[in-house]
């Protein structure tokens, strides 16, 4: 896979990982409340969600652009409108965290319910279909490998996603105290909405 295209994969995705969503808010929650060995069981029921929805949306758009192969430039520019919405969703966005409304966490719920909470909530999250079927697609290579660069964007995808539940998780009091203040939240949807802006161009102009 090309450097120039990891180069501009990862730090979005990372930026797109840490901004506070459900996930990150969930791990921040029971981080604070459970701990973060048990946490991790939750992590795990995440990741795999997140690796089925980006395996499922990748494959399902290349099987479409396999037998349609001039849908790939409609998809592209389509997919560049929908990042350039959703950046500027984030510089206009208040700075509210998403917090789960009716969640409750106690110090009896399971390892098996920890992880279904992560998987479900993964899995569950239309923001994260809506996100993988439009970003992931446009960085595959129809004259290589699919499975090889499946493999290694998803892979990023994980290590990105653990790494920053990992920080909510273990950053507790402080960083909630931090992602409280609007203005934080704010910065951080302002960062991540400029470098999806930046990939919306890349994607129409490549």
């Amino acid at each position: 896979m090309d450097f120039t295209v990891l180069a501009i994969f990862i730090p979005t995705f990372f930026f797109v990982s840490i901004t506070p969503g459900m996930c990150m808010t969930l791990a921040l929650t029971l981080g604070m409340t459970i701990g973060v060995r048990r946490t991790m069981w939750m992590m795990l029921g995440e990741l795999l969600g997140v690796a089925i929805v980006a395996v499922a949306a990748v494959l399902g758009v290349a099987a479409l652009m396999l037998q349609f192969p001039s849908i790939f430039n409609v998809f592209k520019i389509v997919g560049a409108l929908y990042l350039a919405y959703l950046a500027t969703q984030m510089w206009l966005s208040k700075g509210k965290m998403a917090i789960h409304q009716n969640q409750e966490v106690t110090q009896t719920v399971s390892r098996r319910g920890l992880f279904l909470q992560g998987l479900v909530t993964a899995i569950a999250n239309p923001k994260g279909w809506a996100f993988m079927i439009t970003l992931l697609p446009p960085f595959i290579d129809a004259e290589k490998s699919i499975a090889i660069q499946l493999v290694l964007l998803v892979g990023i995808i994980l290590i990105s996603e653990f790494v920053c539940m990992m920080i909510y998780a273990t950053g507790g009091k402080s960083l909630g105290l931090l992602i409280a203040k609007a203005e934080n939240v704010r910065l951080m949807n302002r960062i991540s909405g400029t470098l999806m802006f930046g990939v919306a161009l890349w994607l129409a102009l490549g």
